[in-house]
């Protein structure tokens, strides 16, 4: 690029990248977070919540693949809710996606720090956190081929593992251990374990923030998105019937002579049915894998949101910076690493995976609202993929996804509010940044 060419963003992702991506953002919830749902509901009210949020997840990806083949842009749901009820909208949906890419990767941060002292009890895991993530934003600004061949092989070697944690666990399932204190918060704990539940598949609509970089996106994006939520699925159920089957959902939660949670709850049930400690070191390991690639995921995908945000005039200018030499998003990926590292210094990882699946689900129900305008108002637009199901599929999504917000909310009502206040906050601040360019908003 000559030093007069305005630098951009460019296409060097195929199918096998936007694989490793989508299933990268993810797979750090198999690994720890997931099992605080079953402190809050027990194994049953955990796989009461998991089975309505898959098949939230199974039809909001069709009907969001769909729309990012439509529409291959870098902010994704803003910029379908822009172009379907206008920048005020558009902005609701792009605050909500922010909120759910700037406050995940602190809990995933955390998570890695507690794998970490797994090997180093002395160092203390928000340090090794708060280092891994100033580490992947660097990482990140180096460049979107970088960042995607580092995805692309740590997420590989973390489906290996969690392979390999099935394999040595599911000869010991019992179904009588899913039983064992199966609801003991009845009808409750359900609601309760429903943001961990969304832990197991969040952020995976990052696919599409990075369309811009994608060769040939109307075809790849569609091939990436479905191999990677197949995979989840899969991985998903092997994850908590083997850890729940093998000796019950407590052993996948507190460690030995301990009433708190653990960040690490595989190496848990690996030491509870009697795994060489050489395997509970191997499967340490391999969840900082999992754990770095949903962490370098997913600030890629961060960057990417809040730069077609500033892009387009709704936030500081500054943030939409590309840098000459690596054509990355550096302004918007500096933004998100301070704000994430303020998040991450509370040290509180339900809390941080609590909030970001408000904007999650706040997301996937302004997007339904914005897929069924766009089917209505513009019947005619080229469609490289078209969703099965329809209307079914986006009506589903919408009504999943509104009732787990709604009973998340009535639960956590001050995650709930903390997440309003975010929404409400940066939707002002916004209107002001664009006063003075007499925008309408």
């Amino acid at each position: 690029m000559s030093k007069h060419e305005t630098p951009s963003l460019s296409r060097t992702l195929g199918p096998l990248m936007l694989w490793g991506l989508g299933v990268g953002y993810v797979i750090s919830g198999n690994y720890f977070g997931w099992n605080l749902g079953l402190a809050a509901g027990g194994s049953w009210g955990m796989l009461l919540a998991l089975i309505p949020v898959i098949i939230m997840y199974g039809c909001f990806t069709f009907c969001y693949t769909e729309m990012a083949c439509a529409i291959p842009k870098a902010g994704g749901a803003f910029d379908y809710g822009t172009r379907a009820y206008g920048s005020t909208f558009g902005l609701f949906c792009g605050t909500s996606q922010l909120v759910e890419f700037v406050f995940a990767p602190p809990a995933i941060a955390l998570g890695l720090g507690a794998y970490m002292a797994g090997f180093f009890p002395g160092i203390s895991p928000i340090f090794t956190a708060v280092a891994a993530y100033i580490l992947f934003t660097l990482v990140n600004i180096s460049g979107v081929k970088t960042a995607a061949s580092v995805e692309l092989l740590v997420t590989a070697v973390a489906v290996i593992g969690l392979l390999i944690f099935a394999g040595n666990t599911l000869p010991h399932f019992d179904l009588n251990n899913l039983e064992l204190g199966s609801l003991p918060f009845g009808w409750t704990g359900v609601a309760a374990a429903i943001p961990f539940a969304i832990w197991f598949f969040l952020a995976i609509e990052g696919v599409a923030n990075v369309a811009e970089e994608t060769i040939n996106p109307q075809k790849n994006i569609l091939h990436g998105f479905g191999a990677a939520i197949t995979t989840l699925v899969i991985l998903c159920a092997l994850t908590f019937f083997s850890s729940v089957g093998a000796s019950g959902w407590q052993s996948a939660v507190y460690p030995v002579g301990s009433i708190e949670p653990s960040d690490s709850p595989l190496p848990l049930v690996f030491q509870k049915i009697g795994i060489s400690s050489s395997w509970q070191n191997a499967i340490l390991v391999f969840g900082l894998f999992g754990i770095v690639a949903s962490l370098n995921g997913i600030i890629l995908a961060a960057g990417r949101a809040l730069y077609e945000m500033a892009k387009s005039g709704f936030a500081p200018k500054p943030l939409a910076a590309i840098h000459s030499r690596f054509n990355s998003p550096h302004g918007a990926l500096v933004a998100n690493l301070i704000i994430g590292i303020l998040a991450l210094l509370t040290g509180r990882t339900g809390d941080l995976i609590t909030i970001a699946c408000f904007g999650a689900l706040a997301l996937y129900f302004l997007s339904m609202l914005s897929y069924l305008k766009l089917k209505k108002s513009e019947p005619d637009m080229e469609r490289p993929f078209k969703a099965p199901l329809y209307p079914i599929a986006p009506y589903a999504a919408l009504i999943i996804s509104s009732g787990c917000f709604i009973a998340m909310a009535w639960f956590t009502p001050w995650h709930a509010l903390i997440f309003l206040a975010f929404l409400l906050t940066f939707t002002l601040l916004t209107k002001l940044i664009n006063k003075h360019r007499n925008e309408k908003i």
